[in-house]
């Protein structure tokens, strides 16, 4: 036991015996002023005297621990139900002595922990976003032109092939080209390159204007702050992961992305119509939509929305640090 910790107990300790040394110390003080007096054997209204007497030393003696240990008793709910996803949740410092040193200890542990998950997060995606555009480049260099040489080919190949074998070799070009457009997606989606070139406003546009087999609308209000790449990146991946959840899970049929800015907010909201989050636990989309919301210091909320569905709220604040 280290001092800190054996100073916290000795101060319970003597808080535990003086509430218990109070209410012998006023038991006593009864006794000793009280005019009444116990017979041998004790008559029956002695005993009641007595018993009633027994039940307010009692009564007294659970409520002043009661009180004493309250704060205790906030803390251990508190323990319950921090997440260290949503940060600057901390008990209030109340109570006497070690009580109030224990939260204060807690509330010093919580600081830590989440300066060491944001740390620990930003350079987990960090490792994430350069496995993205490695990945994306090898699919749009080596795979992408190797398709398209296969599409070439088969393009040379049918000029010289009988009528017959050039229809069907025009549906396996077909097909080529397809898998070609859905690797060019896959590539976009992991690297956006037009947030890279054209910004965040065009990026969110872009975003919303691949189809996803549903209605998507993106309306930006008012000229975008110059914010870093990173802040950008976290905006994009927010609303991305986003229209995939409505569209993956919720059933949407139309879905809505707004962005504004003030002063000292870019606000970023995507409704849709979808069947809603209802009572289901946070899965890993959300929780890393979280987690890059802590990378921006910005506060993320997912709620029903105001007629149905789900709303993603995400707002980043606008510091110097942001921009470039």
């Amino acid at each position: 036991m280290n001092p800190r910790e054996e100073v916290l107990d000795v101060s319970l300790f003597w808080r535990v015996f003086l509430l218990n040394a109070a209410v012998l110390t006023g038991a006593t003080a009864l006794l000793v002023l009280s005019p009444a007096t116990v017979s041998t054997p004790v008559l029956p209204a002695e005993g009641l005297i007595l018993v009633a007497g027994l039940a307010a030393m009692l009564v007294a003696n659970a409520l002043l621990l009661r009180i004493g240990f309250l704060p205790l008793r906030r803390l251990t709910r508190a323990m319950t139900t921090i997440d260290l996803l949503r940060p600057g949740m901390r008990p209030p410092v109340s109570g006497h002595g070690g009580i109030a040193d224990l939260i204060m200890a807690f509330n010093s542990m919580l600081d830590r922990l989440e300066f060491e998950r944001a740390t620990s997060n930003a350079r987990a995606l960090s490792a994430q976003e350069a496995e993205r555009r490695r990945i994306a480049r090898e699919l749009h260099d080596e795979v992408g032109q190797s398709l398209t040489a296969v599409l070439l080919e088969l393009r040379r190949v049918a000029d010289h092939a009988p009528e017959t074998v050039s229809a069907e070799l025009h549906d396996v070009q077909e097909t080529t080209r397809d898998s070609l457009d859905e690797i060019r997606r896959i590539a976009r989606r992991l690297r956006p390159g037009v947030l890279e070139e054209l910004g965040l406003a065009s990026a969110l546009k872009s975003l919303a204007g691949e189809g996803h087999g549903v209605s998507t609308g993106c309306r930006i209000e008012g000229e975008l702050p110059e914010l870093g790449e990173e802040i950008e990146l976290v905006i994009y991946r927010v609303a991305q992961e986003s229209i995939t959840n409505a569209v993956r899970h919720a059933e949407s049929t139309r879905i809505n992305v707004l962005v504004r800015s003030d002063a000292a907010k870019v606000r970023l909201r995507v409704r849709d119509d979808g069947v809603g989050i209802g009572d289901a636990p946070e899965g890993a989309g959300i929780r890393g939509m979280r987690e890059r919301a802590l990378l921006a210091g910005a506060a993320l909320a997912v709620d029903p929305g105001p007629e149905g569905g789900t709303e993603v709220r995400l707002d980043v604040p606008i510091t110097n640090g942001s921009e470039r």
